[in-house]
């Protein structure tokens, strides 16, 4: 039976992900899938549902839960001609496996001088639902700092499914982070970007979107947060601002062109990142902004990001930590008044 138009709004992202993955299984005999319960469960959200089933337990295989083992299993493979994708569950969880994310995936292509490839893609889901401390991280940052790595954090469903395929065509190593709140959504409730093509395609990593055209400021940001931005936006746009909201797609590679472009334009910038403020992506890029443009350019620049602080265990303390829709809007009336 043929899927409907209400079946398709009605998919979750992971089923898109999944289909993404399947695509280049199909093309690349190489492509393999491990992790913990990636097999017959079909992952912990569902991203590698039917996969197994697919292609076999011999390319979509569980693990035990042995994150330093399976990923340098994933590092061997790689070096041996495969090209894994290695789900590390929640990314908080990559502590236990960094000396083979840092130091064996990011650093061997350039210490055989660019004769061993390593295209791996290390899998995993960070963000804030309420899980506390431990389990509600994103440490894009973190994974940007370690030269070597590209990084990925995908907002709306075409680009899960289109740099999900750049990433795995990849040599160099890529960590993909989803958001476990856009997980969770269905496709009928993004704001952009909710259908794609069935077939194969691939989103170049690198390039930024501009989701929403505006005038007044630019608000560059990614994953979950490109969704409360755009609620943001709208919500201001009655009281006469027009903000232009920047979908940044990668951390690694960083496309500073397209903001510095849209900051020009605008003579303001505002930064959100859900990852926390000191030493990451808010100030790297507001600093590179303005080495591009000059001290000058610009009449504003501000930044919106997670306090250097542990994620509260209450979702009432988290939703005041981490910058929202609400929030956002508050910054961006702030920006306005003082112009």
């Amino acid at each position: 039976m043929s899927e409907t138009a209400n079946d398709r709004a009605n998919r979750t992202v992971p089923s898109v992900i999944a289909a993404a993955i399947g695509h280049e299984m199909a093309a690349d005999p190489a492509v393999l899938a491990l992790g913990e319960d990636v097999g017959r469960l079909g992952g912990v959200f569902g991203a590698t549902k039917g996969l197994q089933e697919r292609f076999g337990a011999e390319r979509v295989f569980d693990t035990p839960i042995a994150e330093m083992a399976f990923t340098g299993m994933g590092v061997g493979l790689a070096m041996s001609g495969f090209r894994p994708i290695v789900e590390i569950m929640f990314v908080d969880f990559v502590g236990v496996c960094l000396e083979q994310v840092f130091n064996a995936a990011a650093k061997i292509p350039l210490m055989s001088g660019g004769r061993q490839k390593m295209p791996i893609v290390f899998k995993t889901a960070g963000g804030c639902i309420g899980s506390a401390a431990q389990h509600s991280q994103c440490l894009w940052g973190l994974f940007a700092h370690l030269p070597g790595l590209k990084v990925v954090a995908p907002c709306s469903p075409r680009d899960h499914a289109g740099l999900m395929a750049s990433a795995i065509q990849s040599d160099d190593p890529v960590v993909f982070i989803e958001h476990k709140a856009l997980l969770l959504r269905k496709l009928k409730d993004f704001r952009h970007n909710p259908d794609f093509p069935d077939e194969r395609f691939a989103i170049p990593l690198g390039r930024a979107e501009i989701v929403r055209p505006g005038r007044d400021v630019t608000l560059a940001t990614l994953s979950a947060s490109v969704e409360y931005a755009l609620e943001a936006a709208e919500m201001v746009a009655a009281e006469g601002i027009d903000a232009e909201v920047i979908d940044l797609r990668t951390v690694v590679p960083l496309d500073v062109d397209t903001v510095a472009a849209s900051a020009a334009r605008t003579g303001r910038l505002l930064v959100v990142d859900e990852d926390y403020l000191s030493f990451g992506l808010s100030a790297e890029l507001a600093m590179r902004v303005l080495e591009k443009l000059g001290p000058s350019a610009l009449r504003q620049v501000s930044r919106l990001a997670v306090p250097d602080i542990a994620i509260p265990a209450a979702l009432s303390l988290e939703q005041a930590v981490v910058p929202g829709p609400t929030a956002i809007a508050a910054r961006l009336r702030g920006m306005s008044a003082g112009a």
